[in-house]
Order: structure tokens, then C-alpha cells, then sequence
């Protein structure tokens, strides 16, 4: 096992380096720990308005949605091997030609990621906090727990994730009766300790008071849900043979209203036959956002009555901004040089897509604001959950192109990315807390919203596709 997983983690380091140089790449964590480093000495400042045990919350939500977008691999079982490896991960496919069953080389495989994303992103952080605590008076025991709470959260999120996602390749019946109980059982202890049941969730149990005895337990259960998740694991298609009658014309039809038709049907038909559209809203979309709002509840009473709304709003419009990674991960520009389709036409179709698949984040976003008792802020909610959606996709557009997927581990692109979002976000995040209806004016985003774009397309079309 440990030469396949020495295979494979040279075969990780390989593809991201080729993809945007072994320089670049490798700065990544470092730009992760330099994060942390500086933010360790703001905490004093932001603990005069939110007390540490808030912050402690906010970070740990952070990496248990990271292990939750992470995890979403497993969407469906045969197409993890095809989709996420592609063309480079060739140790996938190794079944085929030696005697290694395919559970135990995704075994590997998910071991591997764990691994890989933990030094990317998980030891940068925890690290850079350990560093800066002589400077911050903050006891190094203190910030080595902090490194082993954040681990086992993104394991939680990755390990829950892959568990959800293998029932959902058994049986979606399945996984909704689960999803089902899971959310009564979240009522119920909800309604007889009256607390919100994001306090027991292990890590946070864990960082508030380290015993042996919590640290086993949250063990024990990554470990049941691994063991599990990898007893389900198929690789083969299971249910009966799917035929389907050619439905591009009908289809094409009844979306000629949108720019461009003929591209618009192909990615839907490529949503809709794959069984992405359900699985990437619900393990990319819904439940992140069901996770971020049991944390984000905790932290009512340090905003104002109506800033949880606008802040949720806010969040889920940059979730919302990744559906653009959806409509792109079916396909790269390769297949379409021997046509005359320009990148930018590309660029084009699938930012039309996801146009129309912002009507879930709209839904979503309304209903959230309903069931609150804040229907009187729905109008405002929604649009500036959409202009912060829009905003942020074509900021993605201009920096990566077709490829948003792997070029956001360039230390450049993610830099300016967070740069050009994250002034927007903290704007509009005090526009919203002074008063609830002047986020109006986050229509105007639109305005540079179609700016990026029209640079994405001038900027795409004249350089020469990766095929990645």
C-alpha cells in the first residue's frame, strides 16, 4: 500500500506543477501559513467585538465546508476514476493491468487526498498559528490543539461527504431517508438540551476541553465512516442501463431565448444525464450552506437583527459563484480546436448556464429568509446573494478561464481572486449591518461583472489552451 501511495502522491505533485509550474505551486501553503501568521496578531483586535470562542467556531466551520467541497469526489462511483483523474491520474486505472482490486486503489486514493489537501491547506494554517504564539502569548499547547481540531474538522467534512456520496451511488432513496433522519435527530437534540447542534460537534468539543476520551471518540467515528464509505465503494455502475432518445433539437428549442442555444443544451443534457445537477446541489451546494448556517446561528447575537440574514446571503452567493466549476469539469477546449468555436463562445455558454442555475441559490436564499421571520428583507437578500454570485464568477472567468477548477491552486490567481472578492464582501457586509435595503446598490456590481467577462473572452481567446 505504501508504494502505491508514494506512486500516487508524486503523481499529485506532477500534475499541479506541469499544470502551473513547481514554483507556483509550492507557494501555495506558503501563502496559507503567511495568512495565518499575519491574522494570528489581528485576533486581539477582532476579540474586542467577537469573543474567541466565536472566532474558534468560524474557523472550524472554515475547514469542516473545506473538507465538505473536498469530499464531493465521490459523487458518482465510476465516475470518480473518470472524471477527477482524467487523462493524467493514470494510477487509477492500474486495476486494469495489475493485480490490485479497485477498492484498494481508491483506498489509496482517498487516503492520498487526505494527505495531500491536509499539507496544502490544513498544517499552513495550523502552522503559521504555532509560529506566531511566542509573539501573541498564546500557549503553544493551545496551538498545537488548535492543528488537531482543524485536522479532524476537515476529516469530518471529508469523511461525511464520501459516506453521503457512496449511499447516493447505492441508492438515492437511500440517502434521503438518511439525510431525513439525520435532520430529525439534529431536532430532537436540538429541542431537549435547547442548545444548537453545531456545539457537539467533536472538534469543537475537543478544542474547548482536550480529554482522551473525546479524541478517541471523534476518531472512532471518522473511522466507522471511512470503513463504511469504503465497503460501499463501487467502481461499476449499478442500477439498470440508461437509454436516452435524442432530446438535444427539442431542448434547443425551448432554450433559443439564451444567447446561445446549441451550448446551453449540451451542458444541461451533460448536468441532467450525468446525475451531477443532484449530487453537486446537494453535496456542493446544500449542504455546505446547511453547515455554514448551524455555525453561523451561533454568532446571532454579535450582529445586528437582521445581519445573519446578510450574511448567510453573502456566503451563499460565493458558494453559488463555484456552479461556474460545474458547468466546466464535463469537458476541456481539446475536443473543440478542430471547430470554429472560439474559447470566448465557450466562455460564453457556460457562463449562460450558470446564469440559469442561479434561480437555486434565488430559491434558496428566499426561503432561508421566509422561514428566518425575515421576509421582509427577502428582496434585498436575494439580490445581493445574485450580484455577489455574478461578481465572483466573472472575476473567476478572468483569472482562470475554462479551467477554475485546478488553476485555483496558482498562488497568483488565487491571491487576486481573494483580493478582488474580498474587498466586495466586506463593503457590502457594513452596507448590509447599517442599513438592510442600501445592498440594493450591489446591482452595481453588474457593471464591473461585465467587464471581467468581456476581458476573460479578449484574454482566453488569445492564449493557447493547456487542455486541462
Amino acid at each position: 500500500m505504501l508504494e502505491l501511495f508514494h506512486a500516487m502522491m508524486k503523481e499529485e505533485w506532477r500534475v499541479h506543477s506541469t499544470m502551473f509550474g513547481s514554483l507556483s505551486f509550492a507557494l501555495f501553503p506558503v501563502m496559507i501559513f503567511g495568512i495565518a501568521f499575519m491574522g494570528s496578531f489581528l485576533v486581539p483586535l477582532m476579540q474586542t467585538t467577537l469573543p474567541a470562542g466565536n472566532l474558534t467556531v468560524i474557523i472550524h466551520a472554515s475547514y469542516l465546508m473545506l473538507g465538505i467541497m473536498v469530499g464531493g469526489f465521490g459523487l458518482l462511483g465510476n465516475e470518480v476514476m473518470n472524471r477527477r483523474f482524467g487523462q493524467a491520474s493514470l494510477l487509477a486505472y492500474s486495476a486494469r493491468s495489475l493485480p490490485l482490486s479497485e477498492q484498494f486503489i481508491f483506498s489509496n486514493f482517498v487516503v492520498k487526498d487526505t494527505v495531500y489537501y491536509f499539507i496544502l491547506w490544513v498544517f499552513p494554517f495550523g502552522f503559521g498559528y504555532i509560529v506566531a504564539s511566542p509573539f501573541t502569548g498564546v500557549p503553544l499547547a493551545s496551538a498545537l490543539l488548535l492543528l488537531l481540531t482543524l485536522a479532524l474538522a476537515f476529516l469530518f467534512g471529508l469523511c461525511a461527504v464520501f459516506f453521503l456520496s457512496t449511499i447516493y451511488a447505492r441508492s438515492k432513496p437511500a440517502l434521503w431517508l438518511f439525510l431525513l433522519a439525520l435532520v430529525a435527530g439534529w431536532g430532537g437534540l436540538a429541542v431537549l438540551t435547547g442548545m444548537n447542534p453545531a456545539l457537539f460537534f467533536p472538534p469543537l468539543l475537543l478544542n474547548a476541553s482536550f480529554t482522551w476520551a473525546n479524541l478517541l471518540a471523534s476518531c472512532a467515528i471518522l473511522a466507522v465512516l471511512f470503513g463504511v464509505a469504503i465497503a460501499l465503494f463501487s467502481p461499476e455502475s449499478v442500477g439498470s442501463e440508461k437509454n436516452y432518445r435524442n432530446s438535444f433539437t427539442p431542448l434547443m428549442q425551448r432554450l433559443s431565448f439564451l444567447p446561445d442555444p446549441p451550448l446551453a443544451t449540451k451542458d444541461t443534457l451533460d448536468l441532467y444525464r450525468s446525475g451531477s445537477l443532484v449530487g453537486q446541489t446537494i453535496f456542493s451546494f446544500l449542504l455546505p450552506l446547511a453547515v455554514i448556517w448551524f455555525f453561523l446561528s451561533l454568532l446571532g447575537p454579535y450582529f445586528p437583527p437582521h445581519g445573519l440574514l446578510f450574511i448567510f446571503a453573502i456566503t451563499t452567493g460565493v458558494i453559488a459563484s463555484t456552479m461556474y466549476t460545474w458547468v466546466t469539469m464535463f469537458d476541456t477546449f481539446g475536443p473543440y480546436a478542430c471547430l470554429p468555436v472560439a474559447v470566448s463562445r465557450l466562455i460564453t455558454g457556460k457562463l449562460t448556464t450558470f446564469a440559469v442555475l442561479q434561480l437555486l441559490p434565488a430559491l434558496f436564499i428566499a426561503v432561508v429568509a421566509l422561514l428566518s421571520g425575515e421576509g421582509a428583507y427577502l428582496l434585498p437578500a436575494v439580490v445581493l446573494g445574485l450580484s455577489v454570485s455574478f461578481y465572483a464568477v466573472a472575476v473567476m472567468a478572468w483569472l482562470a478561464g475554462l479551467s477554475p477548477n485546478v488553476l485555483v491552486y496558482d498562488v497568483k490567481v488565487l491571491a487576486i481572486y481573494l483580493v478582488l472578492v474580498g474587498i466586495v464582501l466586506t463593503v457590502f457586509t457594513a452596507v448590509a449591518f447599517a442599513n438592510p435595503y442600501y445592498v440594493l446598490a450591489s446591482v452595481l456590481l453588474l457593471v464591473p461583472a461585465w467587464w471581467f467577462v468581456q476581458k476573460a473572452k479578449v484574454r482566453w481567446d488569445a492564449v493557447d489552451p493547456a487542455g486541462f
